[in-house]
């Protein structure tokens, strides 16, 4: 759904098979290739937030994502510390659609391996913000990690912490111990992803602090290759999106004061426009959404146009 004014892509349907919908990406099946069955991901301009998505779309919001993504696929590509599941950013032949809506597809798509993804969030927090904060401001801990008395809020932790959470497929998804994590999926595999998360966010925080972003914390998700026939391998592979605005919490390095909420280059905009409507009653953080003003939508949009900037450069 495209409308005429912003040129925004809200939702797709493509003639291709096994179409579902995230809050965000359209996941289509492509044809499998040598090595296996292949998805189409298209990331859309919806916005979620509290686990709703909004009605309103962010303009270009899809091209930004799949730009950061890309960029972090690819630096982290050169680490070897996993693989992932991307094969092309390239919109690829489609029949049955016409040049218009391939233009609107172009820098939104990436074709990736199929997995069978693990059905447990990896979180890695370096500061104490948001549902961590206020954790720790209740029981001295964070995701039951315990911590020193007297930090402040966003202070940066002494280590990040890995915080496992549950899939939720509506609704809210809920943190979990380390040793709950470890039952659903096997104690061996959650050892490997946190291991795994825990680098992945080290190196990827040391290069956006560089470009004077403090990469707070973000969230990973992991799953086993598919093979030719269809069947799970064991393959492990970084799969969805990785280090985003709309996975991560991303701050400004030059306006960094411990104490208070921080500016963000990411969705926290959106939230704190949302929140002010919760606390006035208009919104109780249930579906639908509320539909978005155009000054909280330009406003998201250029936080994530300044990530993108300062992260790769373009």
């Amino acid at each position: 759904m495209r409308t005429p004014t912003d040129d925004s892509v809200f939702e797709t349907h493509l003639p291709l098979q096994g179409r579902r919908q995230g809050k965000v990406r359209d996941v289509y099946d492509l044809p499998p290739d040598s090595n296996g069955p292949r998805l189409l991901l298209v990331a859309s301009d919806r916005i979620s937030a509290f686990d709703v998505v909004m009605p309103t779309p962010i303009p270009g919001k899809g091209r930004l994502l799949t730009s950061i993504a890309s960029g972090w696929f690819e630096l982290l590509r050169k680490q070897n510390l996993v693989k992932d599941h991307v094969l092309s950013t390239e919109l690829p032949a489609i029949s049955g659609i016409d040049e218009s809506l391939r233009h609107s597809l172009q820098s939104r798509t990436m074709t990736c391996r199929a997995a069978h993804v693990v059905p447990i969030e990896c979180v890695a927090r370096g500061y104490l913000a948001g549902s961590g904060w206020a954790e720790y401001q209740t029981s001295g801990t964070v995701c039951g990690v315990k911590l020193p008395p007297g930090l402040q809020q966003c202070d940066r932790l002494p280590t990040p912490i890995f915080s496992p959470a549950t899939k939720a497929v509506e609704g809210h998804d809920e943190n979990i111990s380390f040793e709950r994590a470890g039952e659903i999926v096997g104690a061996d595999l959650m050892r490997r992803l946190r291991e795994l998360t825990l680098n992945i966010y080290s190196i990827a925080a040391q290069y956006a602090l560089e470009r004077g972003v403090i990469l707070a914390d973000t969230k990973f998700e992991f799953g086993f290759a598919l093979d030719r026939n269809g069947s799970t391998t064991n393959e492990l592979m970084l799969v969805d999106e990785v280090l985003t605005p709309d996975s991560s919490r991303y701050w400004p390095l030059a306006n960094f004061e411990p104490g208070r909420d921080q500016p963000s280059f990411d969705k926290q905009f959106l939230r704190n426009w949302l929140l002010k409507l919760v606390q006035s009653g208009s919104w109780d953080k249930t579906p639908p959404g509320p539909e978005v003003p155009s000054e909280i939508v330009a406003g998201t949009v250029a936080r994530y146009e300044e990530a993108l900037q300062k992260l790769f450069g373009k």
